[in-house]
């Protein structure tokens, strides 16, 4: 319940601004530890450049060139972590790296950067790399462009299908040890006293109405609002931050359905027009493609993928994958994001450090406010860790041990548990085996609390559109127990409907009529959301040129 009016009765120890993969972690971490936290996301949770991510858990294989050893070993570190605490969300992934003569990286050198990665991730539970010879790349891809190949590297990394909802178990289990946990609250001002923030000012975003956050002398402030950081520093009358914290980059993708030459698992690919390197992954049953990585300093709140990045990624993927033949007809969707990097002057945006900082603000003009610049995917657990034993300190505390190494998220269970049996031979009769799998890959252990949906009622197991593993059941789940509250909530971020035929668009009919039957939504409410997921996929994830040319595809009658 959205109870507003009485944060303002209750200060809080700590106050998390910005709900993606790092806040949540971060207000997870620190309720676990026993401090009164609140997380305040003007958006939805994930809304930002988590769900833009290249959904990749992994060790950092190109930082190893600019010598950030220990930036690979703490993401080598985490993503264990992510493999053995979220097993339905966080899962092996192998990866191939073809490796061409004219690269800019030898044979010779690849295998030691392999040799160091297996040595930096010696706790891993996944194999170690192998080399491959020209002979036996050409016999496990046949597709793979020949010309100039001199062989392959394999090794294993790690793949989050489902980012968003990797961000939401960490919210949903920060919620469940005590935290007030809010999407849509925006902060609209930071009230400042003596150098010291003192409360701040939100704006519900679902019905236009202000309240007030309070603090207490020790209160201490997170700022993960990634790449909106400096704007978020910017809302006091006084200055809380000197000089510009984050250099963003851009970073756009594309989706595509299986196509002639598509590798059964990921390669890792250095583009032959300039050395960047890119991935063409598996994605649920379609390949996701990216990303590139340019220098933005434009708006944030909107930002999509433009024609010419669109047609460098597929002009590369065809480059080793000639079979292919990919083109701007083949895109099923896109998406673009911005990595909130540290703001580094004249530096090439693929060489600006990945590693995070936690910015303190006590010399600017705040003393109990911490900003995050940088921070990655694979990382979060981490960082959490770090702000709150940062924000013990600052409350002059001792620091209590982090108990997230090991705590699993809600959703932790192993495919060979005799529970995912059970459920099956309960549920068969209603859905298919492929679905329950899908419905496992999503919500893990917490399958079994969606499932009760069906069993109130039946009809909820009706797939929500023609050839979807997804049911209708987890349209009713979003909003009762996940915290959705609008179509793109539900089709973007807490499922990937929208992602897979259409945009989404041919089952808005059948969402609209969920929540009406099972949520107690207007009608009027329905038109609404209907209206604003067109202008969020117009926004965000349709190319411009397809816009232009009206493309049949785009049909949302």
């Amino acid at each position: 319940m959205r109870n507003l009016p009485t944060l303002t009765d209750q200060p809080f120890d700590l106050i998390v601004i910005g709900g993606g993969i790092n806040g949540a972690a971060t207000a997870r971490d620190a309720a676990l530890r026993g401090l009164r936290t609140i997380l305040l996301e003007k958006n939805d949770f994930a809304g930002g450049t988590t769900s833009w991510s290249s959904r990749l858990i992994h060790g950092g294989l190109r930082y190893l060139e600019y010598f950030e050893f220990h930036l690979v070993r703490e993401s080598l570190h985490e993503r264990e972590v992510l493999l053995r605490n979220a097993p339905h969300l966080a899962k092996p992934l192998q990866m191939t790296i073809p490796i061409y003569r004219s690269g800019s990286r030898s044979f010779r050198i690849i295998q030691v950067g392999m040799v160091l990665y297996d040595v930096l991730s010696y706790d891993k539970s996944l194999p170690n790399h192998r080399m491959l010879s020209r002979q036996k790349t050409r016999q496990l891809f046949r597709a793979v462009d020949a010309d100039g190949l001199a062989g392959a590297a394999q090794y294993y990394d790690g793949q989050a299908e489902h980012a968003e909802r990797l961000c939401l178990e960490n919210i949903l289990d920060a919620q469940t040890a005590g935290a007030t946990v809010l999407n849509y609250a925006k902060v609209e001002d930071i009230h400042l006293t003596n150098q010291r923030i003192t409360g701040l000012t939100c704006r519900d975003g679902l019905t236009n109405d202000t309240f007030e956050v309070a603090t207490h002398d020790q209160t201490v402030v997170v700022n993960t609002s990634g790449p909106w950081v400096d704007e978020v520093c910017g809302l006091s009358e006084s200055p809380v931050s000197r000089g510009q914290k984050i250099g963003g980059t851009k970073g756009s993708h594309i989706i595509v359905d299986a196509f002639p030459g598509a590798p059964d698992s990921a390669l890792y690919v250095e583009a032959k027009s300039d050395g960047r390197p890119f991935f063409i992954i598996p994605w649920l049953g379609q390949y996701l493609i990216g990303t590139t990585d340019e220098r933005y300093d434009g708006a944030l709140d909107n930002i999509k993928a433009d024609a010419a990045e669109v047609d460098y990624l597929l002009a590369e993927t065809n480059a080793v994958l000639p079979a292919g033949r990919l083109t701007r007809e083949d895109v099923r969707f896109t998406y673009a994001g911005v990595r909130p990097l540290p703001y580094a002057e004249g530096k090439k945006a693929g060489s600006i450090s990945r590693d995070h900082i936690l910015h303190d603000h006590s010399k600017e003009g705040a003393t109990n406010l911490i900003s995050l610049i940088g921070g990655k995917l694979t990382t979060h657990r981490q960082v959490g860790e770090e702000f709150v034993n940062a924000a013990f300190r600052k409350r002059g505390e001792a620091v209590p041990a982090c108990p997230t190494h090991t705590r699993p998220l809600p959703g932790a269970i192993l495919l060979d548990d005799p529970r995912v049996a059970q459920w099956c031979d309960r549920y068969t009769p209603l859905l298919s085996s492929q679905t329950l799998d899908h419905l496992l890959g999503i919500y893990g252990a917490r399958t079994l609390d969606l499932l009760a949906l069906v069993d109130a009622s039946p009809e909820l197991a009706q797939p929500i559109g023609e050839g979807l593993l997804d049911i209708q059941a987890q349209i009713v789940f979003a909003v009762r127990h996940e915290m959705a509250h609008t179509f793109v909530d539900i089709l973007r971020r807490r499922t990937t409907v929208c992602m897979h035929r259409n945009y989404g668009f041919d089952v808005l009919p059948v969402v609209a009529q969920v929540l009406r039957e099972h949520c107690g939504w207007s009608e009027e409410m329905c038109d609404r959301n209907i209206r604003t997921y067109h202008q969020f996929m117009e926004t965000n994830c349709i190319p411009d040129y397809a816009l232009k040319q009206e493309s049949p595809s785009l049909q949302t009658a």
